[in-house]
């Protein structure tokens, strides 16, 4: 069996290659092969495919065993371009890093500790001294999490380590878990003049899209902070760079955004906007969850599932399970 591995995920074929058990060759893709059906010859219905993204216009991905994504999120896989007989799984790893860069972005936000250092010397030292400015704590304050999945849980609870009140808002949570009270989806509006920081952690759907808009960024205290670290689309573009202009709420980190690169060497803006000129927007350019670690778990995780596909073993985190019968 060959197994593609499109794009960045081609960057991670030697740890790959270092936890599979069974014998596979491993081929590389250019970004490209996720929207071109240029290389799509190369590909055979036995084999299995790594990508995080993939979508083909008027015709279809070719029919393979496993399409394994390498991340959680699946917005980036255009299912009608794939077989019925093509398996999809994904994986998760990630929300270690991404609850530590929320809990990493909350205490910065209240201590401001860079700037504090960049404004220190000893030239300034005796004026910074008699005149420091208190900072805050997140201790006390109440934070909201919507989407109370692994990463939602994941901040929750070390969050809960430094006194903070959770709140999640989630339709299929179960047990509270971490949080201290969790509200269905439509109560949304009666959390948000409650919190002091929003993160937003649920996947982006149809129900999602525009989730946070105008009206709720309104209701909102204007010393609130929104913390994104799920999908851009979460929050409408718009009424969300409106909202930090005119300082309806106290600020924004942002770690994902609304236009991506696609090719290897296009250039585009992250968003029709320009939020990282504005002083009260924190962006990063998607990289919450990107660590040292992360590659490690997550490549072994596909290995073991590649080897489960090649001795015909149940797979782990099926999304989408082959149809039965042929290819198509």
């Amino acid at each position: 069996m060959k197994i593609f591995m499109i794009g960045e995920a081609a960057n991670h074929a030697r740890t790959l290659a270092a936890s599979l058990q069974e014998s596979h060759e491993i081929v590389p893709l250019p970004r490209e092969a996720a929207y071109s059906d240029a290389l799509d010859g190369q590909i055979l219905p036995e084999d299995a495919v790594i990508s995080l993204r993939l979508k083909r216009q008027g015709n279809r991905f070719p029919p393979v065993r496993l399409l394994h994504v390498p991340g959680a999120g699946l917005d980036g896989i255009d299912f009608p371009s794939l077989s019925d007989s093509t398996a999809v799984c994904n994986v998760f790893e990630h929300e270690i890093p991404i609850a530590e860069y929320v809990l990493s972005a909350m205490l910065e936000w209240e201590i401001r500790a860079v700037e504090m250092r960049r404004s220190f010397t000893p030239e300034t030292w005796p004026d910074i001294y008699r005149q420091r400015v208190p900072h805050g704590e997140i201790h006390g304050k109440t934070l909201g999490v919507v989407g109370f999945g692994r990463i939602g849980r994941a901040i929750a609870s070390r969050a809960k380590a430094f006194g903070m009140r959770i709140v999640a808002i989630d339709a299929h949570a179960g047990d509270v878990g971490p949080a201290d009270e969790i509200l269905p989806p439509q109560d949304l509006p009666r959390l948000l003049p409650k919190v002091d920081y929003l993160v937003l952690a649920c996947p982006l759907t149809e129900a999602t899209t525009g989730l946070i808009g105008q009206a709720q960024l309104a209701a909102m205290k204007p010393t609130a902070v929104l913390i994104n670290i799920s999908r851009a689309e979460i929050a409408d573009e718009v009424a969300l760079f409106e909202a930090l202009s005119r300082k309806t709420i106290g600020g924004a980190c942002l770690d994902v955004w609304y236009r991506y690169p696609t090719g290897s060497d296009d250039r585009v803006e992250p968003s029709s906007f320009p939020f990282h000129t504005l002083a009260n927007a924190v962006c990063t350019p998607h990289s919450s969850a990107w660590t040292k670690q992360l590659p490690q778990r997550r490549y072994a995780f596909i290995a073991a599932n590649l080897d489960r596909l090649a001795r015909g073993e149940p797979l782990l985190n099926e999304v989408r399970a082959p149809a039965a019968g042929p290819a198509n």
